[in-house]
């Protein structure tokens, strides 16, 4: 049951980044705004100019050039500690 906890926690945060850019695009393009990462632009959402939060919440992007790495390198520790219980689990499963 951990290991199926850490891998949901590991694969969500390496994905946080990812999950920022589309929400920002989707809820800009919904509403008619424009969005890229030079500057922010007005964008008025419920009544008030959500632009500056739009624009921050797409440039959290980049943060994947990190998160992916860090993703990938947990995934792969994660793998291993997980090969390494099911071989102990095995193993005393078979003395017992």
């Amino acid at each position: 049951m951990i290991f199926t906890v850490l891998l949901v926690v590991i694969l969500v945060l390496t994905a946080l980044p990812v999950i920022s850019v589309a929400v920002s695009s989707i809820l800009a393009s919904w509403h008619g705004c424009m969005l890229h990462e030079g500057y922010s632009n007005p964008c008025m959402i419920a009544g008030a100019d959500r632009g500056d939060m739009l624009y921050t919440m797409f440039v959290m992007g980049w943060l994947m050039l990190i998160s992916l790495p860090f993703g990938m390198a947990a995934l792969m520790v994660w793998t291993v500690a997980t090969m390494i219980a099911v071989i102990r689990a095995r193993r005393k499963a078979d003395f017992a």
